[in-house]
């Protein structure tokens, strides 16, 4: 049995929705990768830099025999070979992936920290994510997805595609 992981996938340059179904069907001819389950695609309005356009946001869960970094690795590789040119923080890209969840470890390095850190902020994460499991337990808040949505008071303009 391999490891469960949840992958944020972003974009706002280009066919958004394109953009996204091509980084979901790279990861999954990554050798090992087993697709369990994908949320829907959604609309999002940008955070940090809002003078951007929107966003089309989704979540999945894949089987993996990879160990984190070697994951993470390998989305930095993707994200290079469907486009991403790193600009500014939280500025445009033709897609981002992020590890969400990596089993229910905690993961803190340099180049990566899991959960993601600020997961349970973002409605565009926590949206997807429910729509996959509403109870998967945050390892580090042992809070359920379903809990930290209700607690994020604002509307932060998520809207299903």
């Amino acid at each position: 049995m391999g490891h469960i992981v949840y992958i944020g996938i972003g974009s706002n340059v280009g066919d958004k929705v394109r953009q996204c179904e091509r980084a979901i069907s790279e990861i999954l001819k990554v050798d090992r990768h087993k697709l369990l389950a994908k949320s829907p695609l959604f609309k999002t309005k940008p955070v940090g830099y809002v003078s951007q356009d929107w966003f089309v946001n989704g979540v999945i869960k894949i089987e993996t025999e990879m160990e984190p970094l070697d994951l993470l690795r390998i989305l930095k590789t993707l994200e290079l070979q469907l486009g991403r040119t790193r600009t500014f923080r939280w500025g445009p890209r033709s897609i981002d992936l992020d590890i969400l969840f990596f089993d229910d470890e905690e993961v803190r390095t340099e180049e990566l920290q899991v959960p993601h850190p600020r997961l349970h902020e973002r409605q565009f994460v926590l949206i997807p994510l429910a729509e996959i499991d509403r109870h998967l337990v945050h390892p580090v808040l042992k809070k359920t997805v379903g809990k930290l949505l209700e607690e994020l008071k604002e509307d932060q303009g998520v809207e299903k595609l």
